[in-house]
């Protein structure tokens, strides 16, 4: 019976997250207030649901349920909307959740197509490094998501503003300056979250097997990640890269986060693939 209830809580979240992917897109050519409500308020009974979701796996499994494809994805997705929840009340940011809300569908989508059984905890999982590691490399994916979804938003700006015709998705999009501060936070949050789950990482993996690093396919990406935004924080800092630069390189540094998240588990092999 928690089996059936785990997976309804999902298949409702799961409906809510994309009725509010329609409604941000809608939200995007029709510029009614109320349509920009409604995206918001989908996307807080998804999560409530989804929220409900984890809980039920997590008493069922007796751990944080980021053990397989399914459940880490769908930890990913919750993640990305924890950020997108306090930005959107902190910064008020118009059509945001146009922009992060069909990232959030998309990884959760992908969520579903796993296998959702629950299964115990391996001995190796079975330290409180666990969930130290876990909650930091989450938290800092979803920064880099977040960076990406306002990447693309300052793309779009800033094609508004070179057009002749300001349009009225112009007036509906934050400035290009906020926008720009917002992407350099993310990835200021991001990156420390990403070195503090390596270092976790690193010294669960000695207590566990005995060695600090093995050049597992994961943590060979995962250092190919901090390579690349330590090189984002870099150019930014002192070049100068902002604005466009910096917009272009949030993108494709999430698309390598998305690589690292489902190519290495999917393709390579190696201690952090999941069964």
């Amino acid at each position: 019976m928690q089996i059936e209830t785990n997976v309804l809580l999902f298949e409702f979240a799961l409906t809510f997250y994309l009725l509010a992917t329609i409604s941000g897109v809608i939200e995007i050519f029709r510029g009614k207030k109320d349509t920009s409500r409604a995206a918001l308020y989908l996307a807080i009974t998804g999560f409530v649901f989804h929220t409900a979701n984890i809980i039920v796996r997590y008493i069922e499994g007796g751990h944080i349920p980021v053990t397989n494809m399914h459940e880490a994805t769908s930890f990913l997705s919750w993640s990305v909307l924890v950020l997108f929840f306090f930005h959107e009340f902190k910064y008020k940011l118009k059509l945001l959740s146009s922009f992060i809300m069909p990232i959030v569908f998309l990884i959760m989508f992908s969520s579903s197509v796993f296998p959702r059984e629950i299964k115990a905890l391996s001995p190796a999982l079975q330290s409180y490094w666990f969930g130290i590691h876990v909650i930091l490399a989450f938290l800092g994916d979803a920064a880099f998501a977040m960076a990406c979804g306002i990447g693309v938003m300052y793309l779009v700006q800033e094609r508004n503003v070179k057009s002749k015709h300001l349009s009225r998705l112009f007036q509906k999009l934050p400035s290009l300056q906020t926008l720009d501060e917002i992407n350099y936070h993310l990835i200021t949050l991001g990156f420390p979250l990403l070195t503090l789950a390596m270092i976790s990482g690193v010294v669960w993996a000695n207590s566990a097997w005995g060695s600090y690093w093995r050049w597992d396919p994961k943590e060979v990406w995962s250092l190919i990640t901090w390579l690349i935004y330590a090189l984002v924080l870099h150019l930014r800092l002192t070049v100068g890269w902002s604005g466009k630069k910096a917009a272009i390189l949030s993108i494709a540094g999430f698309l390598v986060v998305i690589f690292a998240f489902f190519g290495v588990t999917l393709i390579l092999k190696g201690s952090h693939v999941f069964p």
